[in-house]
């Protein structure tokens, strides 16, 4: 299909998610934080950034900072790489996101799952295709939690222009063996599990090379090396990488409830990046866990000068 063509290769590396920074003194939004944000990010050659999805916080924004964010990314980016906008909730909300997206001029949309309820493999197609009749941006179903799909939802989902990917993070590789054979592999799969880089050889052997690097939002330096060694097949530093900082972050985000997305936000705190604390539900990483993180990215820096990166 013509769109998944025109986004194959954003869509087939390492994909960039940023933070939604907050003002510390009001719980604001800082946008020229996250001007500065994905600056850093950019420096790293992500070949796509998808703003305000899960490690940017949609579930604690309303539809007018989302827009605001949005804009602001496309606006910043310019060009450079595909922006894609997070959207998600019941599927009249989950419209009003897509169409705040649109408007800001983002190139597509990640359709985070529904909240709470958890509806048939039927109910999900029918909230992807309402969805798909009031917008013309490419989407990316996310398979999580409320959203688990049978191969043959998937297959009749890529039957549609705008579905453009299918990204996962449930972890059933069963199931995603059986959703690539069920869409003959002409659709994209993505590798959307918590701290990826631990599953990427994984996915890889399933079909989805491309994964979501939330470490790149706070040590792009460790992210890139990683992503690198994985594309050339260096199954050397990706084992030093792995063993020295990214299962022990994986043990630390384990601890605590929320920590996928303040653990980000506490490793640019921690190495003068702030973007400012998390909203509740979501809490700040304890002083302890900063200090665990903190040394965590010292050792993780320390390997790439081992092997000179």
């Amino acid at each position: 299909m013509a769109l998944r063509q025109h986004l194959a290769n954003s869509l087939s590396g390492l994909l960039g998610f940023p933070v939604t920074p907050f003002r510390r003194d009001d719980g604001e939004l800082d946008l020229p934080r996250f001007e500065q944000h994905l600056a850093e990010m950019l420096k790293a050659g992500p070949s796509a950034l998808f703003v305000a999805c899960g490690t940017g916080e949609f579930p604690s924004l309303t539809v007018a900072e989302h827009h605001e964010l949005v804009r602001t990314a496309v606006s910043h980016v310019s060009g450079q790489v595909p922006v894609f906008a997070g959207a998600g909730g019941g599927t009249r909300i989950a419209v009003e996101f897509v169409g705040s997206a649109e408007r800001a001029g983002a190139d597509g949309v990640l359709i985070l799952p529904p909240y709470v309820q958890v509806g048939p493999p039927a109910g999900l197609v029918a909230h992807y295709r309402e969805i798909v009749a009031v917008t013309g941006l490419p989407l990316i179903p996310y398979q999580r939690s409320t959203a688990v799909f049978t191969p043959e939802a998937v297959a009749e989902l890529a039957a549609l222009e705008q579905v453009v990917a299918f990204k996962d993070g449930h972890g059933d590789l069963e199931l995603l063996q059986g959703i690539r054979t069920a869409t003959g592999g002409e659709l994209t799969l993505l590798n959307g599990m918590p701290t990826a880089e631990t599953f990427a050889a994984a996915y890889a052997a399933a079909g989805a090379r491309a994964y979501s690097s939330a470490v790149l939002a706070f040590a792009p330096a460790i992210a890139r090396a990683f992503y690198d060694a994985f594309a050339r097949g260096d199954d050397a530093v990706q084992q030093i990488l792995l063993r020295e900082f990214y299962v022990p972050l994986t043990e630390l985000r384990h601890t605590t409830n929320g920590y996928a997305v303040a653990l980000v936000k506490a490793g640019l705190e921690v190495q003068g990046r702030s973007a400012g604390p998390v909203r509740p539900p979501l809490a700040d990483v304890t002083p302890e866990h900063r200090a665990e993180l903190a040394a965590l990215i010292e050792r993780g820096h320390a390997a790439l000068d081992g092997f000179g990166s």
